[in-house]
């Protein structure tokens, strides 16, 4: 009877534990979501109104970065430094607000691909993207494995490819730009089930309340950040460029 007792009383615990991990996982998604969501808005508003003209200059051969296009284009890297210092020290409403504003600005910085590559091809890609982000999603999710191992893989072929694509932008070899595409897909995809465990793990140990909010956020901008360098990645590969 008391074996019984115990088995109950445990199996109540895995059902709560279960139930607010869930809510905890949809939370992160939906952050996540709402900032692609910003992304794409702010991206598409620029390319499809006046505005663009502060951020590009038309040339004879189509257009060019302004000088606020130029600061706009590094201004997500500058930010997301900043915010990974500042977010030990903000309350998790401010850190929500720091992701909003962080993912207007990479709408700014994508805002070229509308004139890169075409409408169609766009959709396209972004759906392949999002099937490969979620059944990664899931494997990180619901997998037994422990993923700790391809953090450090997974990260050194990344500086790899960031050295090789500095590189290639004065050797301009179609090759370079090939391998590095296909080796960032991989990489990427890989990063979404590492960080999805990760971010699991983190909840496991991280005391609810505002420390948990800010896990949150956290995490999600990390899956925000794998979508994005995901779908550019399969752009490069799959996308149909205007003529």
């Amino acid at each position: 009877m008391v074996d019984y007792i115990k088995r109950n009383v445990a199996n109540a615990k895995t059902l709560t534990y279960d139930k607010d991990l869930r809510e905890y996982m949809i939370k992160v998604f939906n952050y996540m979501g709402l900032a692609l969501a910003i992304t794409g808005l702010v991206s598409f508003s620029i390319m499809a109104t006046s505005v663009k003209y502060l951020f590009f200059t038309q040339t004879a051969s189509g257009y060019g970065l302004s000088l606020l296009g130029w600061v706009f284009t590094f201004a997500p890297l500058v930010f997301v430094f900043f915010f990974s210092y500042k977010i030990s020290s903000i309350k998790a409403d401010t850190a929500k607000l720091l992701l909003w504003c962080y993912s207007g600005l990479m709408g700014i910085s994508l805002s070229p691909i509308f004139l890169l590559y075409t409408g169609a091809s766009l959709a396209r890609v972004f759906f392949i993207t999002a099937s490969l982000f979620a059944a990664m999603s899931i494997y990180g999710y619901t997998t037994k494995k422990d993923l700790t191992s391809w953090g450090s893989f997974l990260i050194m072929g990344l500086i790899g490819v960031i050295i090789a694509s500095l590189v290639n932008i004065f050797m301009q070899s179609a090759a370079i730009y090939f391998i590095t595409s296909v080796i960032s897909v991989i990489i990427f995809t890989g990063l979404t089930a590492y960080d999805v465990q990760k971010i699991v793990h983190i909840y496991e140990v991280t005391p609810k309340g505002e420390t948990q909010e800010k896990a949150a956020v956290v995490g999600a901008l990390s899956l925000y950040l794998d979508f994005i360098n995901l779908f550019i990645s399969l752009l490069r590969l799959f996308g149909d460029r205007r003529n």
